[in-house]
């Protein structure tokens, strides 16, 4: 189970199926299989931790070369969306 949220409070949800976000990969050579930004050896667990830390998109462009915005963003949104999804389900 991850824990996954945003502006400090942390919420307890399902594994997202990262599968079907077409901006990550897990390759078991890479990062030991850890869902990653697609072409990147970035985490996709580094991007949402440091969004919960406060971080911005801007901040993790700033401190991590070579990603590409768009991947950020689509990472950031899909989990905010199985965020939401599970907040209703749980109504």
């Amino acid at each position: 189970m991850d824990f996954i949220g945003f502006g400090g409070s942390k919420r307890h949800m399902t594994n997202p199926d990262w599968a079907k976000c077409p901006e990550v990969e897990s390759i078991p050579e890479v990062m030991s299989g850890a869902w990653v930004l697609r072409g990147t050896r970035m985490p996709v667990s580094g991007v949402l931790e440091n969004m919960q830390a406060g971080a911005s998109i801007d901040d993790i462009m700033e401190w991590f070369d070579g990603l590409d915005r768009a991947q950020v963003e689509a990472v950031v949104e899909f989990a905010a969306h199985i965020r939401h999804q599970t907040a209703a389900l749980a109504r």
